[in-house]
């Protein structure tokens, strides 16, 4: 399984890659310039999830965002569209580590993975592992169909941009 799609780079932004590592693993990575401090608080204050989230290019928007991230807290993401009806994510979170660890479920269906991002920095930058293991090999097909991998890169750079507005003005939590 060594089928790797990578986002197209340019000479100012970081490449993201996911590589499908088996039936049921999906791997996504990406480093930020950013450190670690920012680029966690990103991913668990529900403020800043709502600036980064969602892909602009598909006229979705996050129309609210709830999130107690802490160990058995849970979250809950609801997505609009026009006149459709709004798709809610949610799930709760197994693991809290600040500014290194995360994993939660995604408990939308039956068919939801499990999610481990993990934040390592290096020399002011950021290395983000996106870790999804899906309970089956159809689970992960039916993700990859739906444009899991397109959409995640999309976010990802919208992510790139939200960090280079932030700087340092994140705090510490």
């Amino acid at each position: 399984m060594d089928a790797t799609r990578e986002s197209e780079p340019t000479p100012m932004k970081n490449r993201t890659t996911a590589d499908r590592k088996s039936e049921r693993e999906l791997v996504v990575t990406r480093t930020f310039n950013g450190p670690a401090r920012i680029v966690f608080e990103a991913w668990t204050k529900p403020e800043l999830l709502k600036r980064w989230w969602a892909p602009k290019s598909t006229g979705i928007s996050l129309l609210s965002c709830e999130a107690d991230v802490r160990v058995g807290g849970k979250y809950r993401f609801v997505f609009g569209h026009g006149a459709s009806e709004p798709m809610a994510f949610f799930g709760r979170y197994l693991e809290v580590t600040p500014h290194s660890r995360l994993v939660w479920t995604n408990d939308e269906s039956d068919q939801g993975s499990v999610t481990t991002a993990t934040f390592e920095e290096k020399g002011g930058k950021t290395l983000l592992v996106v870790h999804e293991l899906y309970p089956s090999k159809e689970a992960l097909d039916g993700a990859i169909a739906s444009g899991v991998e397109a959409g995640t890169c999309e976010t990802f750079e919208q992510l790139d941009e939200l960090l280079v507005t932030l700087g340092a003005s994140v705090r510490p939590s």
